[in-house]
């Protein structure tokens, strides 16, 4: 068995001890889970998922706590302090991750949040952070087809729109053109992809595209009108963060699905919102 350092580790209870658990570290030998992380009722035999990493001494510690990030991951994370070596961020456990200065863009301030990737360093074999995520991004070419959903981390601003981290692993970006809501540094999101261009980087959609994008939402917004007493005030000239802000759609997509619903009698326009028609209603069915 392999410990993995900055991961979780499934590992069986050795024994019990005043100040906690000591959990089989295969050859790395007994980890301490200290009391505090210890979950209710658990005794020596039972198997636990917990996370590995160093304490202050540089010793192996378990917790049960959820770090915000793993060795071999991207996050946005918040500087808790800084001294004459680097800066350190608030990870959610006791021990803050460290980032050298050499591996700062700029020199890190208290409090501001940052996008790094947590990894092992080889010749300390410590966890730190870099903030020069470039170099862990995949260089391979995608395999996504238009319309995959993924995950992203918005990492940062650009004169086109927002560079993104797109499944812990490649990097995307995000068209200001296209966008239909704010967007920061630290953003997670799920996004959907516009195109894999032939050198390998990655258009992003933050709708859904497609007509089937609109039939979905055609019956969420019908749903909601009729929830609704029939009727809804936004219409086809209410502002777009308004739109956003009940649905969680552009402004593009709000239209398309009042037109596909007007195609089919099911709705009528009026000045004051949509309301729905008879034929709209499950009763009529």
């Amino acid at each position: 068995m392999e410990i993995e350092l900055g991961k979780y580790n499934l590992l069986k209870v050795v024994k019990e001890v005043p100040f906690g658990l000591y959990l089989d570290g295969g050859e790395e030998g007994e980890i301490l889970l200290p009391s505090r992380y210890v979950p209710p009722h658990c005794k020596p035999g039972d198997e636990l998922n917990v996370f590995i990493y160093l304490d202050n001494e540089e010793r192996l510690v378990a917790t049960t706590l959820t770090p915000l990030v793993q060795v071999g991951e991207f996050a946005c994370l918040e500087v808790a302090w800084v001294n004459q070596y680097g800066a350190f961020l608030n990870w959610g456990l006791m021990k803050d991750l460290f980032v050298p200065f050499r591996e700062q863009k700029m020199r890190m301030e208290v409090g501001r949040s940052y996008v790094i990737h947590a990894h092992l360093d080889e010749e300390s074999f410590r966890i730190v952070a870099s903030a020069k995520v470039e170099r862990y991004l995949s260089k391979e070419k995608p395999a996504y087809k238009p319309g995959d959903e993924v995950n992203i981390l918005v990492w940062q601003k650009t004169d086109l729109g927002f560079k993104a981290i797109v499944d812990n692993k490649f990097a995307g970006l995000l068209y200001e053109s296209e966008l239909f809501r704010p967007l920061h540094t630290g953003t997670v999101a799920k996004a959907y992809i516009k195109q894999v261009r032939e050198d390998g980087k990655i258009d992003l959609l933050l709708d859904k595209p497609g007509q089937e994008k609109v039939e979905d939402f055609a019956t969420t917004l019908l749903d909601h009108i009729l929830t609704n007493g029939g009727r809804t005030p936004l219409n086809d000239k209410s502002p777009a963060e308004e739109i956003y802000a009940v649905f969680g759609v552009s402004k593009k997509t709000f239209k398309k699905a009042v037109g596909d619903l007007y195609k089919r009698r099911l709705v009528t326009l009026q000045p004051d919102g949509i309301v729905a028609l008879p034929a709209a209603s499950p009763e009529s069915e």
